[in-house]
């Protein structure tokens, strides 16, 4: 519960404060999002699994979102595009996570039908 209190806090925040992201910072921000929603989405997991533990979800949402900057900052510095590792990275645990979720979910509720 609040989780959802905490997302639906944040979209009216996000809504209603005119804020915009200057430009240059829009690859970090990106990445941080993106490495943000992984664990959230890993967090759904551990919880429909029973096996959620909020130290390791904070160590995560942190960790992950601080290492997904940095790398797009290395990155920048040299001139390479490392933040398209995170973005692979992410990504892809991110469709895998949904896809747990989503099999989870339907087992649950096809369990609770029978």
């Amino acid at each position: 519960m609040i989780p959802i209190l905490g997302l639906i806090l944040g979209l009216i925040i996000g809504i209603l404060m005119p804020f915009s992201i200057p430009s240059e910072y829009s690859t970090y921000v990106a990445v941080g999002i993106l490495a943000v929603f992984d664990t959230v989405f890993g967090g759904v997991v551990a919880v429909l699994q029973g096996r959620f533990n909020i130290k390791v979800f904070l160590s995560g949402f942190f960790g992950n979102s601080l290492l997904a900057m940095a790398l797009a900052y290395i990155g920048d510095q040299m001139g390479l595009p490392l933040y398209m590792a995170a973005i692979f990275a992410f990504g892809n645990r991110l469709f895998d996570n949904f896809a747990t979720i989503r099999r989870l979910t339907l087992d649950k509720y096809t369990k609770k039908g029978k």
